[in-house]
This record gives structure tokens, sequence and C-alpha cells, in this order.
């Protein structure tokens, strides 16, 4: 069973749990995979502007140039730019990137993308952890043998070119607001909107290594709401610091999040007819409102796993050319392998642009019911699909929903928590039928104080 990669590569606290000594055994391990599976001897690195990715990269690279295997580092750049560019110009053998996404500063992390552009498959990654306390007696190249560094920042501007070949339509007349949370995106997405003829107005872009997310950003949207409601804006945007996911902001300063673009995005094509397989993957967290709307133009909702990996499983084996979380986190994957929040942005604003309809009518679609969501910190997280008292008190949730609400119960992936959500039309039913399944949890699990 894998311990160290999670849903989404390596995370930690940074220069402590995520060390430059593992960066090192991670580079070393990556790059040693690579040579055993034969692949070109190119690592794509890339990397957030937080405080720690300098001495992560320094580590990474130096474990991956110590195997023979060339590091071509990119700098601060997008995790998606990292994807794209991986599988496109560099047909690299792999694309790392350093970043602990909308997480604060003092994490970090580091993940993987194969020469396809997709995060590696389970397996990979569990081959590559069973290796990493042997990183040390890996033959070693030497001399001229040892690979090489090769610092091109200019790759971001190839990146941009892609993002703005998205826009379906001028944004030409639109007003703005742009919030790249002092992220990764910072350097790129105000160029990148002005350029297709959006006036725009920026906050949270000026990254110092420490302000990360700090208030800002997918995490925070609320300052970026409120500007596009007090300066009359047609709509706003906030980036996480990696720029793989969006939150946007419609122009009452209402919230538009995943789901609700995933409903503006796929009822639009499906009207076009271009939704492929009628399908839109989410996750077990998407609201029943997406499900609800979708249906309108008999569009299905299937529901993976929480984590962008398994909504792109899911999208390759089904076929589906749209899915994502309600976090913003979207793939498109006519577009990208993996999430990327601006493409994902100038997707909804070029449909505002061929419609004529402001963002609060296309988001208007979808009715967001209630959702209530409890953690309960237990004493063991495992086995409780096995007690009685739990299962009945579901039961009866879901008998007392019908079709109009659902019940999800599921164990936290990292800690002893069991989380309780229920979604329905009535927020007092809601909190009466999630108490009663924690008030079992707590029973039959027993609560840790």
């Amino acid at each position: 069973m894998k311990k160290l990669f999670g849903t989404d590569g390596v995370r930690g606290l940074a220069n402590v749990e995520l060390s430059p000594l593992l960066a090192l055994k991670l580079g070393t391990t990556a790059a040693h995979v690579i040579i055993e599976h034969k692949q070109n001897r190119t690592v794509l690195v890339g990397r957030d502007p937080r405080i720690s990715g300098d001495i992560l990269e320094s580590a990474l690279v130096a474990g991956i140039c110590s195997q023979g295997v060339d590091a071509i580092v990119a700098g601060v750049i997008p995790t998606p730019g990292v994807a794209y560019l991986t599988m496109k110009s560099q047909r690299a053998a792999a694309g790392a990137v350093i970043s602990a996404s909308h997480n604060p500063v003092k994490d970090n992390g580091i993940k993987f993308f194969g020469p396809d552009g997709f995060k590696l498959d389970d397996s990979v990654e569990a081959e590559m952890e069973s290796m990493l306390d042997d990183f040390d007696s890996f033959p070693r190249p030497q001399g001229i043998e040892v690979g090489n560094v090769y610092r091109k920042h200019e790759l971001i501007w190839e990146y941009a070119e892609h993002v703005k070949s998205a826009a379906l339509a001028s944004l030409q007349g639109l007003n703005l607001v742009i919030d790249c949370a002092n992220g990764a995106a910072s350097e790129l997405a105000p160029r990148i909107f002005h350029e297709l003829g959006a006036r725009t107005t920026c906050v949270n872009c000026t990254p110092n290594g420490i302000n990360i997310n700090e208030g800002a950003g997918s995490q925070h949207p609320g300052q970026m709401a409120l500007l596009v409601k007090q300066s009359g804006a047609d709509a706003g945007m906030s980036f996480d610091g990696d720029a793989d996911r969006v939150i946007m902001a419609d122009e009452k300063g209402g919230i538009v999040d995943g789901d609700h673009i995933m409903a503006i995005y796929a009822l639009n094509k499906a009207r076009t007819g271009g939704l492929p397989v009628n399908t839109v993957v989410g996750t077990v967290m998407s609201n029943i409102g997406l499900e609800m709307a979708l249906k309108k133009e008999k569009v299905k909702l299937f529901r993976a796993a929480v984590g962008d990996r398994y909504v792109s499983d899911e999208m390759r084996r089904s076929g589906a050319v749209i899915g994502g979380e309600k976090s913003g986190h979207i793939i498109l994957s006519d577009y990208t392998t993996t999430g990327d929040g601006m493409i994902t942005a100038l997707q909804v604003l070029s449909i505002m642009m061929q419609t004529g309809k402001k963002l609060s009518e296309l988001a208007g679609e979808m009715q967001e019911f209630p959702q209530l969501l409890v953690n309960i910190r237990v004493l063991e997280r495992d086995g409780w699909e096995s007690k009685p008292g739990i299962m009945a008190s579901i039961k009866n949730a879901e008998q007392k929903l019908g079709d109009g609400g659902r019940v999800v119960v599921r164990p936290s992936g990292t800690e002893k928590l069991i989380r309780v959500m229920a979604e329905g039309p009535d927020q007092d039913q809601l909190d009466l039928l999630v108490d009663d399944i924690c008030e079992a949890v707590r029973t039959e699990m027993g609560e840790a104080k």
C-alpha cells in the first residue's frame, strides 16, 4: 500500500516532512525508473513561487542528473503548463512539479506527469516508493555521463499560446477581475486575458515567495467577487497557487464554483452537439443540483472518487470530455490532460461572448441544493460499513430524502476522520438527518478527543 504518494503526489511540511533529502531521493528514483523503462532521458521541472521551491528544485534536479538524465528547468510555471510541455514540444520522459497547489506557504509538494501528460499511474508511483530507501545504491554515471541542466523559462510563453488557443471568441469589451493567489499564474494570466481583448484588474499578482494563497485565490474568492461587484466588472476569476483550479464570480458578485462551471460548459456543448457520450464526470461530492441541471439535456453525471486523478481515469475510460470537482479543478480533455484554471475560465468567457448571456444567467441554470458536511474525529476509521447502527441511520436518511437528496459517508484518506455529507432541498431536515448519522458514528466508532 502506498504511504508516501497521495492522490496528488507527495505533500508535506516544507524542509521537514518534504525535505531536500526526500526531494533528492524522489529525483534519483524517478530518473532510475525512467532508465529502467528505456524512456527518453529528459525530465521537465517546474514549480510555483513559494520560498521553499528553490531548495527542493535544487535537490530534485540533482537527483535526476545523478542518474545521467537531463533536467529542463522551466522555473515558475503553472502545473498544467508542465503537463502540456512534457507531452508536446519537449517530449520528455516525465514532468515534475514542485507545488502544494492551494495549500499555505509552509507546505510544499512534488508530483510527476508521464510522457503523455497525465499523472503517473498508481503502479509507477508504488514502484518509485518501493525504491526510495535504496536510492544511494543505484549505479552512478561518472564524468561527462551525468545529466545536464537546461534552464528554459521561455517555455512559459509556448504554454501561453496554447492557453490562448482555448478562447473560442474575442474577449473584446469584457471587464474582468483576476486573482492569481500570488502564485504561478501571476506572470501569465494578466497578459493572456489582456491580449485576448479584455480590460483586466489584477489582484494578488505580486508573488514574493511567502504570500502564495494567503487570503487569496480559489480558496478565498470573496475579495475577488466583491471587487467584481463594486467595479461593475462582467466576471472574475480566482486561481490557486499552481493555477490548475479556478473559482469564478458573476457580475453580481455571486460565486461560480466548479459544479456550476461544469454545468455551464456541458449544457452549452450538449445543445450544440459537441458533448461526446453525453456524460460529465464529477465526484461523490458534486452537488446534486449539477446532476439535476444536466438531466435537462439528458446528460449523465458519473461520480468518481474524490481526487482529480480518479476523475481523469474515469474520463479516459468513458470517453467523457469534461470532468472535475466543486473546488474548481476542471479537466477539459479537448485542451489539456489535467486541470487548467486559465483554460477553464476562457471556455466559460467564450460561452458568455457566443451566447450574449451574463455569467449569472448561465450559472443560474444549476440550482445548488443545501449541503451539510460534518467531519467526525474517530478512534478508528476502518470497518464503519459493518456497523448496524451506522448503516440503519444512513438508510433512514436516504429513505426520507428520496430522489430529492443524497447521503455520502466516507472515511478520510489521510486522517482518522469519517465524513458525513447530505444534500437536499430542506436545510432543517438535513441538520436532523446528519446529526442522527453522526451520533451513530460516534457511538459505533468512538469519538477521539
